[in-house]
């Protein structure tokens, strides 16, 4: 008797003669599953190879843009604006009369330094020193006195005045002096027949050049550098905020002194005054109470930075001319931005550099501006307040 039995996959124990096949469809998916992962991960491990050569190969090739580091910004640099620091051209020194009243000076606005000194008569002389700017008229120019030479030649300037007394002929050819005198040589100078002479004759910084390098003077120097300016402002006030300078330690502001109105004489007749402009900061100056104008533009002159020098004076003639004693040491006042403070004086000789210093041995620093050296006798009274 034969029985058949029908196949059940899931019960095989009814025929054991007949083999059990497992379906190909499942075998044949998860074999397509490992080659699609295997050839992903080999892309994507030949992407990461191939970008990582080709970066290699430009990093290190000569052709790709370098990259370019941008330095931090610089603080920037002040430079003075009252002379050009990096030129070497020489000063030049003109001697200007001041027997003519406060209105009929020209140039005095452009000179970056001035002496004013006390001559015989008790009137005053001004020397104004040049540098770097090509003024058309200077004047009335005058003659010279030896004691202005000291100074001149601290500036290593060219020195041009017309005339001279004895004495500044004699120290003139002694100090070896580069000189320009229109009593000798007219051509840097011209008069203003509409104004009386003495006080007429008028030059130019490139008439004196022109002169100068005729007389084969040198036009440039290395010394020309005397006092010390500062590009950054100055305030005296605030310098000195903490002073230690007192002999009497509970006076603790009578160091610095409040300077909004300045005042000096050289003699009965002749006074020197400034007063202070705090809005443009400087001073406007004022010669025997009017104020101190220029000629040709009718503007007030006025000065950043005034220094006062009591140097000891005698009359050496019956003329009254004057000997100045201007080495050695002394005392005065540096007046800057509304404040004033006492100094000292030393100059070593005739020709050594005049060194201005606080009371504590510390060289004082001017204000970039234009500045004005009062040399006065040591008996003036001067008012600052």
């Amino acid at each position: 008797m034969n029985f058949e039995v029908e196949y059940n996959p899931k019960n095989n124990k009814g025929n054991t003669s007949k083999k059990y096949e497992k379906p190909t469809k499942r075998k044949n998916k998860k074999s397509a599953n490992k080659r699609k992962l295997l050839i992903l991960i080999l892309t994507i491990l030949f992407i990461f190879l191939a970008t990582s050569i080709t970066m290699y190969f430009y990093l290190n090739s000569n052709t790709h843009t370098p990259v370019v580091k941008i330095p931090k910004e610089k603080e920037e640099t002040k430079n003075l604006t009252i002379f050009d620091e990096n030129s070497n051209e020489r000063p030049i020194a003109v001697m200007i009369d001041n027997n003519v009243g406060n209105n009929n000076h020209i140039g005095l606005q452009d000179s970056y330094l001035n002496y004013e000194i006390i001559v015989e008569g008790g009137l005053t002389r001004i020397m104004a020193i040049f540098k770097d700017k090509k003024v058309s008229t200077i004047g009335p120019v005058r003659s010279s006195r030896h004691y202005f030479l000291d100074y001149a030649l601290e500036n290593d300037a060219i020195y041009t005045h017309y005339g001279w007394s004895t004495y500044a002929q004699s120290d003139i050819s002694a100090l070896k002096v580069n000189n320009i005198n229109g009593l000798t040589d007219e051509t840097p100078f011209w008069r203003d027949k509409t104004i009386q002479a003495p006080h007429n004759v008028f030059t130019s910084i490139s008439k004196i050049k022109n002169s100068a390098s005729e007389k084969n003077y040198k036009l440039t120097t290395s010394n020309w550098k005397n006092l010390n300016y500062n590009p950054e402002e100055i305030n005296l006030s605030e310098k000195f905020k903490n002073n230690s300078y007192q002999e009497n330690e509970s006076e603790t502001n009578s160091y610095v002194l409040s300077a909004n109105n300045i005042s000096m004489n050289y003699s009965n007749s002749q006074i020197r005054s400034y007063k202070y402009d705090s809005t443009n900061k400087y001073y406007l100056r004022f010669m025997n109470g009017a104020s101190h104008n220029d000629k040709e533009t009718g503007e007030p002159l006025h000065y950043k930075n005034i220094i006062i020098e009591k140097v000891y004076n005698h009359s050496i003639d019956s003329y009254g001319r004057q000997d100045l004693t201007t080495t050695g040491t002394g005392e005065g006042y540096f007046v800057t931005d509304g404040y004033a403070v006492p100094i000292n004086w030393t100059k070593s000789s005739r020709s050594a550099k005049t060194k201005y210093t606080y009371k504590n041995g510390e060289e004082i620093e001017l204000n970039d501006g234009n500045t004005f050296i009062q040399i006065i006798p040591t008996s003036s009274n001067i008012i600052i307040e």
